[in-house]
């Protein structure tokens, strides 16, 4: 096949955390250097602040306690008072900057997987579950913010209060300070085999978690399908081994993650409890005085915390790089179909369609069509007819470049379409669907998507020429009534005349109808076909239709079979052929074929 979806992935999930920040900072750092910078400002005041408390615990011990200076205990108290307020201002604002900026992140990368969403080709889609995407999407998209957000916060807050309190235990007893951190290189080494393990349990972890809302959406979308055929049992058990096998993945990650809150609690009652014996030593045979001791305990209390984090840190990173490199995984995708460097806007002129021994399929072990040649007069009607399988909704589908042909080529007035754009391919080019589909909002929206600058007078007059505009203002709100969920709220045939009324104000040269009037009832059948025949006028259509009623007015009748070419002619023309498979098709539809002849 010409386009193969596996073929457009791009794993980055070898990267290591350090790759992640690297790509994650080059890509939003110099955007937000401002807001970062004030919060690293606001985070600095944060560790100072902590730092001073812990300083002054000596003061407060020696001057207040042990020598009894009245005269220095307002200040002191008054300099204890003034940090926690500066500390509690500072982190007001560190936590809302970071915030906006972390929303902000979380936008900007929406925006850019919906736009990079929308260049990918329909293969894709084809081979990637709808559902499973989506939730992907939004279970992972916030892991970039993480990353920027935890990188910040330790390196401005936790590195520099640790270093800060370091500092004060440093300055009043050294030795203690050197006791302390000789248990922290086992520690460090117990963390970092846990933050390996954890790599790939959270990646299976979001796998696992995206199947199940993808399950649910997909039960959710397809729910009168699962009432019809009593699916709920079924369902219901799958959808149970999926949560059980999230559920379980999500319990080692738990027990992986708070493996550090032994190690790191351990770590802390032998430092502390060492501490304490060695300053009572020290305090009763030497008759130290007791400021030092608490200025230094309190420092190594308050240490704690962000030594904790720390601790935690690479943990905590590599959770939120699966994350980011997962979402990095789409956005690395290649759309296998962007424009060519010589590509340029298609001119149409009559609009005549050609398609020059075109051989397609869907996977490269089958072939759909096998060498199709035939033409699509400009300003007239081709219709493709044949029994199921031949390859006629793959043809229509070629001419908007859904997919390209492995051999051949499709020209549009001599203009290979493989050498134009995209957009200026397709803005010529009105698509009917065998499936009609709305998207939320009104009826007027869904029917203005055919051409954003269409007046209302426009879209009502295309709903006239569809038969949908007395059943429109029969709605509550009418053309600003609600459709609801891919137009849940309608029936299928109000469904496809929407669906018709906003190709027809798009008023493009050429019209692809592909089984147009399928969900219709016969009555509407029949104003639809009335409306549709006004419609061709002028237009190159192709249209593929099963119940040859529809196509019997064609100027030109392609008969497709085993993907190819079988009969080429009119109505009156093939229905005459002895033993053809136009005339087969016609006369097992006796009392429909007669009507056209």
């Amino acid at each position: 096949m010409a386009d193969k979806s596996r073929n457009e992935r791009h794993s980055v999930s070898a990267d290591t955390v350090a790759t992640v920040l690297k790509r994650v900072i080059a890509e939003n750092g110099r955007e937000h250097v401002r807001g970062y910078a004030m919060a690293i400002g606001c985070l600095v005041v944060v560790a100072l602040t902590t730092a001073f408390t812990a300083w002054i615990m000596e003061s407060v011990v020696n001057e207040a306690f042990a020598n009894k200076r009245a005269d220095l205990v307002m200040i002191i108290c008054g300099a204890i008072f003034a940090a926690f307020v500066l500390r509690g201002i500072a982190t007001y604002y560190e936590a809302v900057i970071l915030s906006k900026i972390g929303n902000n992140i979380v936008a900007r990368y929406q925006r850019r997987l919906y736009s990079h969403l929308m260049a990918l080709s329909v293969s894709y889609y084809n081979e990637s579950r709808s559902a499973y995407l989506a939730a992907q999407i939004s279970q992972n998209v916030t892991g970039i913010r993480d990353v920027l957000n935890m990188t910040v916060t330790s390196l401005a807050r936790d590195v520099l209060t640790l270093v800060a309190l370091i500092g004060v235990m440093i300055s009043k007893d050294w030795l203690l300070t050197l006791l302390v951190f000789v248990v922290a290189p086992p520690l460090l080494l117990g963390l970092r085999y846990v933050s390996k393990r954890l790599r790939n349990a959270t990646r299976e972890a979001v796998e696992l978690n995206s199947h199940v809302l993808g399950a649910m959406q997909e039960t959710i979308q397809g729910i009168t399908i699962v009432k019809a055929f009593t699916m709920e049992t079924e369902l219901k058990t799958k959808v149970e081994a999926i949560i059980g096998e999230a559920e379980s993945r999500s319990n080692r990650i738990a027990r992986l993650t708070e493996r550090t809150a032994p190690m790191t609690e351990t770590f802390a009652g032998f430092a502390i409890s060492g501490v304490l014996a060695y300053a009572a030593y020290r305090s009763i045979y030497a008759g130290v005085m007791p400021g030092a001791f608490f200025a230094f305990v309190a420092a190594l209390l308050m240490a704690y915390d962000p030594a904790r984090r720390l601790a935690r840190l690479q943990v905590s990173l590599e959770r939120a790089a699966v994350n980011a490199r997962m979402i990095y995984e789409i956005l690395d995708l290649k759309p296998r179909q962007a424009d060519l460097a010589d590509a340029k806007p298609l001119t149409i002129t009559d609009a005549t369609i050609r398609f020059d021994n075109v051989r397609f399929g869907y996977s490269e072990s089958e072939t759909i069509l096998k060498g199709v040649s035939f033409t699509a007069e400009g300003g007239r009607t081709t219709a493709l007819v044949g029994p199921s399988g031949a390859g006629k909704s793959t043809v229509i589908s070629l001419i908007p470049r859904f997919y390209d042909p492995a051999e051949g080529a499709i020209l549009i007035d001599g203009q290979d379409i493989a050498h134009v754009t995209k957009q200026s391919l397709r803005n010529g080019i009105a698509y009917v669907s065998q499936q009609p589909y709305l998207f939320e909002g009104t009826i007027r929206d869904n029917i203005r998507y055919g051409r954003p600058d269409a007046t209302d007078t426009e879209i009502e007059e295309a709903a006239r020429h569809a038969y949908a505009h007395d059943f429109i203002l029969a709605q509550p709100l009418g053309y600003d009534t609600p459709v609801g969920e891919n137009g849940v709220t309608l029936s299928g045939g109000q469904r496809q005349r929407l669906s018709i009324a906003r190709a027809l104000v798009r008023n493009a040269p050429i019209l692809l109808l592909d089984e147009a009037t399928s969900a219709l009832d016969t009555e509407s059948e029949q104003a639809v076909q009335k409306a549709l025949d006004e419609a061709m006028s002028g237009r190159t259509v192709v249209v593929i239709a099963h119940r040859l009623s529809t196509v019997v007015r064609a100027d030109k009748i392609i008969v497709m079979q085993d993907g190819m070419v079988a009969e080429e002619g009119t109505h009156a023309a093939l229905a005459a052929r002895e033993n053809g498979l136009y005339a087969r098709l016609n006369n097992l539809q006796a009392p429909v074929g007669n009507t056209g002849t």
